[in-house]
């Protein structure tokens, strides 16, 4: 299954999904401005889109960073998982 396409089906056809609908669908566990801090910092790689270079400008995250973020971790949880089925 392609991860852009279901993205895009949840989001609609746009390259650029605003941080807090991504913040909502995916890190519902964080407040924007925590997920923003983590992404600066680097806990979470992700690029952050800024349509203007000014500080107040709309941040999003283009769509197919979005879906190699997400791959990279289905990627992760199917690596640990392999790992820990065929550990004995």
């Amino acid at each position: 299954m392609n991860t852009v396409f279901l993205l895009m089906a949840q989001f609609g056809a746009r390259a650029v999904i605003p941080i807090d609908e991504v913040c909502r669908a995916y890190f519902p566990h964080l407040e924007v401005d925590k997920l923003l801090r983590k992404i600066n910092y680097g806990e979470i790689k992700l690029p952050l889109v800024r349509i203007e270079a000014s500080q107040k400008s709309a941040k999003g995250v283009y769509v197919q960073d979005l879906a190699n973020y997400i791959d990279e971790r289905r990627a992760a949880a199917k690596k640990e998982c392999n790992q820990l089925t065929h550990t004995s």
